[in-house]
């Protein structure tokens, strides 16, 4: 075994040794009042149904001295008093409960102090580990509530879990002789104990996924099996596949389903085809990025007799190939969307289907579900139609591609691309004219070579050739949400898939205001939907090109509510759309097809479906988006971190992001990296965190760290397997 091993594992050992057994300590001599009255109550808290008498807390908590005896029943009658403890008979105690249950979130921190989240709001209660359950971080939990102590925060224990969040996790093995161990995150109190039989073959060092089988009550560890070696630490494709498995996302596509993909027909039969209009010798092109594989939108564009145009969007006609509840439909509903990690793709579909049959590839006749505008020159839409359509892509074009050509004006379908450019601005105008809100970012992308590794950190702006194919999908959506869902008066709309976006919670708002304010900005945050979106858009203008801009237009986003797909319509705020829903990426979202299909029963007199199923797979969905967003963040955060492990004790400007009570976040000016000073780094005072200012306040020097300070600090530590950057601060001398 090298010194490297051998000292991680003689740390591992130790680290698992200095894990606590539950039990309350023993006390000491010369210990303070307070001392002792925690030690009382972690003793009752250990044992909430046992009564104790004098001599067996005595006893238990090791008191011998009588001056120390005579304080503890002076503390335990101050805590009867109080209403913690019950005095069933003289001398004799036991915890008063509450009588109350209630059901919450587990949330488990690393030094033991568990709480739990109610769902409405209220105050937390904290959970020790000795009265966890075992619970994990995200579990569905049942407690029953201790009685309160004057001055404290309420505390419970964990009676029931409900549900669990998950029993497979991912990390590095560490194998022994006769046994290994799964060393994990702080979703688990301890590392996973694994049976040599149940190893499938790693080897220390290795990345697997390991299942919980069993967790005894008294034991510290859960016991597990090994269910896949991702392959070994640090190496690419292990490291994104354990981010896929710790999300619970799929990182390899089932044999069954790809066959059964691989047995649907080709060819398009011209029986499909007297079906549907046919668009094969109208312009059409796609623009998508340079890498990308699966083309499900395209535009056509043609001048019509009366002067105005015709702007086709053509979207892949993925329900063409699959039917609902069959196999394929299946899986991609429990996907629900393609996941973007920084070097790959997993589709939401089998390959044969997102990159091949369903894919509008150029010079190929392809099977499409479109909305076909006619448009005046002032960008107003004069007729629509849904219909089913055949086209044939002439130009595939990359954004870089498209955009050279809008600038110099020179190039393949220049015509139409410059008309179809000057369009879509009259309808962008239009749009913010109406209060939508400009969140115009960038994206953190990496230029990798063939082994994964991050070559270089640059930023993705959208341009205009961006900007023009996002309105003309804009306006697809917007318009198939209106077919189903604006009816006349007193006439129902039939059950459909929105996506939606409420109005902004104002006491995030009123926050947010407070915090630009710090850097001379102002923000109304009352009135009218389009005051308060007009007032966001001049602050976002205002922050453009300064260094602050990327720190406010995070927490902008922050303030925001979330964009989530449902039946019940209230409309888009960030769009100011009030019909809105997703129609035009069937390869790569799901809700995406169950609109197509809506569409298709709708249009042909079908009945209203079912809305309570119907929200249940819009839950499901929304669900998924976010854990695949999470999953495409953390794949980021590795790529910052391995980047940036070449660059120790090199020096950074930066401003501050984060404030916390453990240290400072810092993000890099010059490629949005971010990591933290640990608290304990800040050596030269006492720090105290102010959470109203979002401040580290010194105690001594009053030296005062806030969000969005400028600073610079020097890169200090590394570490891949926690995604964690750490700097050190530069002070000037």
């Amino acid at each position: 075994m090298s010194d490297n091993k051998r000292d991680k594992k003689s740390s591992s050992e130790k680290k698992r040794k200095r894990e606590t057994s539950g039990k309350p300590e023993k006390g000491g001599r010369g210990m303070k009042k307070q001392q002792m009255t925690d030690l009382v109550v972690s003793l009752f808290n250990a044992e909430p149904d046992n009564t104790f008498t004098h001599k067996q807390i005595w006893h238990k908590l090791d008191i011998t001295k009588h001056p120390q005896r005579m304080q503890m029943i002076e503390i335990l009658q101050e805590l009867s008093e109080d209403g913690y403890l019950a005095e069933v008979f003289h001398g004799a105690f036991k915890l008063q409960m509450q009588g109350g249950y209630a059901e919450g979130t587990f949330d488990r921190k690393s030094n033991g102090k568990n709480f739990i989240i109610f769902d409405d709001g209220g105050e937390s209660v904290l959970i020790a580990e000795r009265n966890s359950m075992h619970a994990m971080k995200g579990d569905r939990v049942k407690i029953r509530l201790f009685a309160k102590r004057k001055g404290y925060q309420p505390e419970g224990e964990v009676i029931e879990i409900i549900e669990h969040v998950k029993d497979t996790f991912v990390g590095t093995l560490e194998v022994s002789h006769n046994f290994a161990f799964l060393l994990t995150d702080k979703r688990l109190a301890s590392d996973i104990f694994i049976p040599k039989d149940k190893l499938k073959g790693g080897k220390s060092g290795d990345k697997a996924v390991v299942k919980i089988v069993d967790w005894p009550q008294k034991s510290k560890n859960p016991i597990g099996e090994v269910i896949d070696i991702l392959g070994i630490t640090g190496e690419n494709t292990a490291e994104m596949h354990a981010i896929l498995a710790e999300y619970g996302l799929p990182y390899k596509y089932p044999q069954n389903v790809e066959k059964a993909a691989d047995n649907i027909p080709a060819g398009i039969t011209p029986e499909e085809i007297a079906k549907r209009e046919d668009f094969r010798n109208v312009p059409t092109f796609t623009i998508d990025p340079k890498d990308a594989k699966d083309f499900d939108d395209a535009l056509s564009f043609r001048e019509l007799n009366n002067g105005n145009w015709e702007v086709g969007v053509h979207i892949a006609d993925v329900t063409h190939y699959v039917t609902s509840g069959e196999i394929i439909d299946k899986e991609a509903f429990n996907r629900a969307t393609s996941v973007y990690l920084v070097d790959r793709t997993i589709p939401m579909l089998p390959e044969r289907l997102c990159n091949s049959l369903c894919s509008l590839r150029q010079g190929e006749d392809k099977l499409t579900y479109s909305v076909v505008f006619e448009l005046n020159d002032k960008a107003e839409v004069v007729n629509s139609r849904i219909v089913r359509t055949v086209i044939n892509s002439d130009r595939r074009f990359t954004y870089e591609e498209a955009q050279e050509i809008l600038e110099n004006g020179k190039g393949e379908f220049e015509n139409e691309l410059t008309t179809l450019n000057e369009l879509s601005k009259k309808l962008r105008e239009k749009r913010f004219a109406a209060g939508a809100i400009d969140f115009d970012r960038y994206e953190v992308k990496f230029d990798i070579d063939e082994t994964g590794k991050p070559l270089n950190v640059y930023f993705k702006e959208t341009k205009d050739s961006n900007k023009l194919i996002e309105e003309f999908m804009l306006l697809a959506n917007r318009t198939v949400a209106e077919f189903v869902g604006k009816t006349k008066k007193g006439v129902k709309a039939k059950t459909f898939v929105y996506r939606v976006h409420d109005f902004p919670n104002p006491e995030k708002m009123e926050n947010f205001s407070e915090f630009i304010s710090r850097f001379g900005y102002k923000l109304k945050t009352r009135g009218s939907k389009s005051d308060v979106s007009k007032s966001i858009n001049r602050l976002l203008d205002d922050v453009r090109g300064r260094k602050e801009q990327n720190l406010i237009e995070t927490v902008a986003v922050r303030a925001m509510a979330k964009a989530i797909y449902s039946t019940q319509n209230i409309g888009h705020y960030g769009l100011a759309f009030e019909y809105y829903t997703h129609f035009t990426s069937p390869i790569r979202r799901y809700p995406d097809m169950m609109v197509h299909r809506l569409l298709e029963r709708y249009t042909n007199g079908g009945k209203s479906i079912l809305q309570p199923k119907c929200e249940e797979a819009c839950k499901h969905c929304s669900a998924m988006e976010q854990v695949a967003a999470n999953a495409e963040r953390s794949s980021i955060k590795y790529k910052q971190v391995e980047f940036m492990s070449d660059k120790l004790g090199q020096i950074f400007d930066g401003v501050i992001s984060g404030v916390t009570e453990w240290g400072i976040y810092v993000e890099l000016n010059a490629n949005k990296c971010e990591g933290m000073v640990p608290i304990r780094d800040l050596d030269d005072d006492f720090y105290e965190f102010d959470e109203k200012t979002y401040s580290l306040i010194g105690r001594r020097k009053k030296r005062r760290y806030r969000l969005g300070d400028p600073i610079t600090v020097k890169v200090a530590r590394a570490n891949l397997e926690r995604k964690q950057l750490d700097f050190a601060l530069i002070t000037e001398n």
